[in-house]
């Protein structure tokens, strides 16, 4: 039975309504879905969200700080990071529908749309009954979303929305879309939630990918595509709405990551004591013993960034740089950690047979995505220089 490392009495800290969030999510994941990864993973066949998603409707996983009130659990945004960590223990695919879901999809339909909106879509996205994904990133646009292609014109009671989103979760299976684009009359980058079957609405998937191979990863295509002045999320103006939406992922990530180097540490250590070699454990050498307490190390600090991160969100307290640190720090502990639980296993290491390479592979897509980790060092640059160092004038 998985525990984890809790050196520092973590456990302590979280409310029992937290652990028991925490236990009943690791217990249906253990059982139901962890035995279809790696399969998944190696024949790049995306588990079927559809089925899978219903199930975490029903145990609260989805939208889970988004109040009652629009047919969803209201729990805080600490038992949200928890159900993070432990979807990401399993694997980043299952991190990223989560946190796609919560807070890419469901965040700013309650933030930024209407009531009828969120009366509409938040009960369904709860229950899992529907699927939704985020089309911010572009094919020629990644870490500047200021410089979003996509276009916006207004013809009559109509918006017509023109251009390509890229590396989007869920985006060929999602029923609804948010999707950014730029109001060619005011310049101003706005939020429309396009429907699945919507003419000039294309999806795809991406295929042939090294990483998120058991997720749904693809492309979004408008060409003149026509959506209802109703679907345009009327507070969703700027680029900053849009990046308020990136926050609540990162704040998932910054839990999802340290829940895939919790299970690459446990990995490696069962392995390390039970792989005999020169006659002995190979638990009992020093240069694994430095490794082991190497990832623990890491990985302990990064539960405490984790931790008082979700108590400050809870709190309504936590800025946007605090999440890029948590996010920063806690994807290079997972980054760490996979490479040294890899380096443990030997040639074993390779082998799917053992989550670690799965990881590793996984974590690289988590370590760009969400704002790259060079973005986020550069967010914490100008807050402690005060000087923005992300353009340069030609």
């Amino acid at each position: 039975m998985f525990r984890g490392i809790d050196f520092y009495n973590i456990d302590e800290l979280l409310t029992e309504e937290e652990r028991l969030v925490r236990n009943s999510v690791r217990e249906f994941l253990e059982k139901e879905v962890a035995p279809l990864v790696a399969e998944a993973w190696h024949r790049e066949e995306p588990l079927d969200f559809r089925k899978i998603g219903k199930k975490f409707g029903e145990l609260g996983m989805l939208g889970s700080f988004i109040p009652e009130e629009y047919g969803c659990p209201g729990m805080n945004y600490t038992s949200f990071g928890l159900i993070c960590q432990e979807v990401e223990r399993v694997d980043s695919a299952l991190r990223s529908f989560v946190a796609v879901t919560s807070g890419l999809v469901m965040f700013p339909i309650w933030k930024y749309g209407s009531e009828e909106q969120k009366k509409k879509y938040l009960p369904k996205l709860a229950r899992g009954e529907i699927i939704g994904c985020f089309g911010m990133t572009e094919p020629n646009v990644g870490s500047d979303p200021a410089s979003m292609e996509t276009t916006a014109r207004k013809d009559g009671d109509d918006w017509i929305l023109n251009g390509t989103k890229t590396w989007i979760s869920e985006a060929e299976i999602a029923d609804i879309a948010i999707v950014w684009a730029r109001d060619v009359s005011d310049g101003k980058i706005k939020g429309f939630v396009v429907e699945r079957g919507t003419k000039g609405f294309k999806q795809s998937a991406i295929t042939k990918k090294g990483s998120m191979r058991a997720g749904d990863v693809g492309e979004l295509y408008l060409s003149d595509c026509r959506v209802p002045e109703e679907n345009r999320l009327p507070n969703a103006v700027g680029l900053r709405t849009a990046l308020s939406c990136l926050d609540q992922a990162r704040f998932g990530i910054s839990w999802g990551a340290i829940g895939a180097a919790m299970d690459c540490y446990e990995t490696a250590l069962n392995y390390a004591k039970n792989r005999k070699q020169f006659g002995a454990p190979i638990a009992s050498y020093q240069l694994v013993q430095a490794k082991l307490v190497d990832m623990f190390t890491e990985i302990t600090k990064g539960q405490l960034v984790a931790w008082r991160l979700g108590r400050l969100m809870d709190q309504g307290k936590a800025t946007a740089e605090q999440i890029s640190f948590a996010k920063r720090n806690n994807v290079r502990v997972a980054r760490f950690c996979a490479r040294t639980a890899r380096e443990i296993l030997g040639a074993n290491g390779i082998s799917l047979d053992y989550s670690p390479i799965r990881h590793m592979a996984n974590i690289e897509s988590v370590y760009t995505y969400e704002g790259t980790d060079d973005i986020h060092t550069l967010i914490l640059g100008r807050l402690i220089t005060g000087i923005q160092a992300f353009r340069r004038e030609l």
